[in-house]
């Protein structure tokens, strides 16, 4: 005669591969394995594991730190136009113009996580426009504080301004598209 299980094999719970004293023998390699395997290791992780758990934010936290990095990088840019009519004005817009875009882009970490926002900002499609973008936020400042040459760092805000626009435009689809066909036939 055939007796029926109360449950199928496959919900049953796997026995314990060791067991009783053969588990107080193995020591504490086995120990540490078996917490492991079951996630319970909460010794040392790695640069990686740390950042992707500083990263698990909730959506109402991460919206809010976006949104007060953003509007500090806004009001950090605000404030370098208005410092730009001081005597000595141009080094200062320089400074909190590029503070202002530094955490504006910051910000959009809050949203995405920094891992996943490093990996968009140098996919093939953006990887230029990256590029040209931080190499003119470290152009400004150098104008400023190493080589003194206001004009120059003036200059440099005006093409960080672009670059932050060209590369803010490859996260929306088809605008570059858009804008090289709008230049393309005001020129014609």
């Amino acid at each position: 005669m055939l007796r029926a299980c109360a449950q199928p094999p496959f919900c049953r719970e796997a026995e314990p591969a060791i067991s009783g004293r053969a588990a107080e023998r193995s020591g504490p390699a086995m120990e540490k394995l078996r917490r492991v395997l079951s996630g319970q290791d909460d010794e040392e992780q790695g640069l990686t594991a740390q950042v992707l758990d500083a990263s698990t934010l909730s959506f109402g936290t991460r919206v809010k730190w976006f949104a007060i990095c953003f509007i500090a990088g806004v009001a950090c840019s605000i404030l370098g136009t208005a410092l730009l009519w001081l005597p000595k004005g141009i080094k200062l817009f320089a400074v909190f113009y590029t503070l202002g875009n530094i955490a504006a882009l910051a910000s959009t970490c809050f949203l995405m996580g920094p891992l996943k926002q490093l990996k968009t900002m140098f996919e093939p499609k953006r990887l230029v426009a990256t590029l040209v973008m931080l190499l003119f936020l470290v152009l400004t400042l150098c104008a400023v504080f190493w080589w003194n040459k206001k004009g120059l760092a003036l200059i440099f805000c005006i093409l960080q301004f672009l670059a932050m626009t060209w590369y803010s435009l490859s996260y929306i689809p088809y605008a570059r598209d858009a804008v090289i066909k709008c230049f393309t036939s005001c020129l014609e």
